[in-house]
């Protein structure tokens, strides 16, 4: 594990992962980056600092802050917004399920389309779109399937096999992130293939 203080510490990084709160949606697609960040600051010494201001669950170590927003998906941008006012973070990352790569796959890239994802339309209205966005690969809808419902479905079986792994695999490039540049964790972690979930 990387540490914190190797970085400077007047770069501050707010990693914030997408989802929507309640047990009712605890283990469905939309939820990863959700489940990104409990595994990013597990690896952290971090100080809960949620208030009713930040509209989300706040973490915060010396140089890096972690977020769940808890306004609901389409409404992220409202905890985002509100935590970027406040502390004006250097870098903001922000971990999403993605339907347009395939399961398992991992790309890191800054800014670019939103792809019809209402959690980033909702950032992009609040702090614009030149953010670092993890895209997590979590499957596409089948033919005629209603991608809304997809989303908020829960993973099947043989991809729950795969899930902790992918998660882990989030955390780290965020960790990667805190110490190297976007174009060098994006080359070396990058995942275009997936994972098979058969």
């Amino acid at each position: 594990m990387q540490a914190l203080s190797k970085r400077n510490n007047k770069t501050m990084f707010l990693f914030a992962g997408l989802g929507n709160p309640t047990e009712n949606y605890a283990n469905t697609r939309h939820n990863i980056g959700f489940k990104a960040i409990d595994a990013l600051r597990a690896r952290f010494k971090v100080s809960h600092i949620s208030k009713p201001q930040f509209f989300g669950d706040l973490y915060k170590t010396k140089n890096a802050l972690f977020l769940k927003p808890l306004t609901y998906m389409n409404i992220s941008g409202k905890s985002i917004g509100a935590v970027v006012n406040f502390y004006k973070p250097k870098e903001v990352v922000v971990i999403h399920d993605d339907i347009a790569i395939p399961f398992g796959s991992v790309r890191i890239k800054r800014g670019g389309s939103n792809g019809g994802h209402n959690g980033l339309k909702s950032i992009d209205a609040y702090i614009g779109a030149d953010y670092i966005r993890v895209r997590l690969g979590v499957g596409a809808p089948r033919e005629g399937q209603d991608a809304a419902d997809f989303v908020l479905s829960n993973f099947s079986k043989e991809e729950n096999a795969h899930i902790a792994e992918l998660i882990e695999y989030a955390a780290l490039v965020c960790e990667e992130l805190l110490t190297k540049n976007l174009d060098e964790v994006s080359g070396r972690y990058t995942r275009k293939k997936g994972i098979s979930s058969d």
